[in-house]
């Protein structure tokens, strides 16, 4: 499982596949979820609006599965 950091508290479906470059362009992400193609957190998703946010995993048939983690900078003291 490869570990994949985002920015933000949340992203969509459709962004994480374009995010990690296993979609090249937002139509062919929007075909892979509606293809049934992806899985989050071990079920099928076809909405491309799906928020996951860290802690969340995805798997894309044919690409592996992923763990979505924060990459955000936390402040110091």
């Amino acid at each position: 499982m490869k570990d994949v950091k985002i920015t933000t508290e949340s992203i969509r479906v459709d962004q994480f596949l374009k995010w990690t470059g296993i979609a090249a362009t937002g139509g062919r992400a929007k075909e892979m979820i509606i293809s049934g193609l992806v899985k989050v957190n071990g079920e099928e998703e076809t909405r491309r609006s799906r928020q996951i946010a860290p802690g969340d995993t995805v798997e894309v048939e044919g690409h592996g599965c992923f763990r979505v983690v924060s990459g955000k900078v936390r402040g110091g003291t």
